[in-house]
């Protein structure tokens, strides 16, 4: 595993996708149970099967054969995928809150930081991996922009600093150096984790009585939600989100309200 461990760097994969894929190749070697110069390419159309009949995701299925595909192609130069297709994902419509239900979430947080946290999530559309890494020099306060650094695929983006929260940042500006996080915990130990955003956001969301499952990714679809209905052009916010494909973002125009809400029903007429 060491030999698929240091590709992968090679290549500058995420540490996420290491994890990910070092996991689901460990994986398939344990459940095969045979050595790997005998695996075949039906052995591992068998354990994707295995995968499809455990109940997994089509996301995670591709994950993993994305995986055996890099170990066995790219890194053991054996090729078994040729007849082997990829999973096809189940197209879901994301679940957002109500501009309102946003409003009663952030009433519900009287911490500050969380408060800010919580804001960025849903004013400036990021990922929860991408809130807790902001330092302070990606801050741009002369044009109200947010530079979010190596997000999702590698790629830096802008997005939109809301004004609501220049007072409050600029106050941590004054007081943490640039390459500081902006988020971190209460004595300075770290920046914040993931998991303590999700819990964060869980917890408001129940004291707030919204009764969806909330969790840090609905702020970012509602962002983008918002955004549409309010007429913002869709390429626009594809950039915000940092989206490489415009029909990954048009996904959004499926929940606008202003796209189905004009509709009179019948039964209403």
């Amino acid at each position: 595993m060491e030999l698929l461990r240091q590709e992968m760097k090679l290549r500058n994969f995420s540490p996420k996708t290491i994890k990910s894929y070092l996991n689901y190749t460990i994986r398939f070697i344990n459940w095969s149970n045979r050595p790997i110069r005998e695996v075949t390419g039906n052995d591992i159309r068998m354990f994707l099967e295995f995968l499809v009949d455990g109940q997994s995701s089509a996301s995670t299925v591709n994950t993993a054969y994305s995986a055996l595909q890099f170990y066995f192609g790219n890194v053991l130069g054996r090729n078994f995928f040729i007849n082997i297709p990829r999973a096809k994902k189940s197209r879901y419509l994301p679940v957002i809150l109500s501009k309102s239900e946003v409003a009663r979430l952030l009433a519900a947080l009287t911490n500050p930081k969380h408060h800010c946290i919580v804001s960025l999530l849903y004013g400036a559309g990021l990922r929860v991996s991408e809130v807790v890494r902001i330092k302070m020099l990606d801050i741009d306060f002369d044009r109200m922009l947010l530079r979010i650094f190596q997000g999702k695929g590698k790629k830096d983006r802008l997005t939109l600093l809301p004004k609501s929260l220049h007072e409050i940042l600029r106050k941590q500006n004054k007081v943490k150096k640039p390459t500081d996080y902006l988020f971190t915990h209460e004595h300075g130990m770290g920046r914040l984790t993931e998991r303590t955003v999700q819990k964060v956001v869980a917890s408001a969301a129940m004291r707030a009585g919204i009764t969806k499952s909330v969790h840090p990714h609905i702020l970012r679809h509602s962002f983008a939600t918002h955004l549409l209905e309010s007429g913002t052009d869709i390429r626009y916010i594809q950039e915000l989100l940092g989206h490489a494909n415009l029909q990954t973002t048009q996904i959004y125009t499926h929940v606008a309200s202003n796209n189905l809400g004009a509709i009179v029903s019948p039964l209403d007429l």
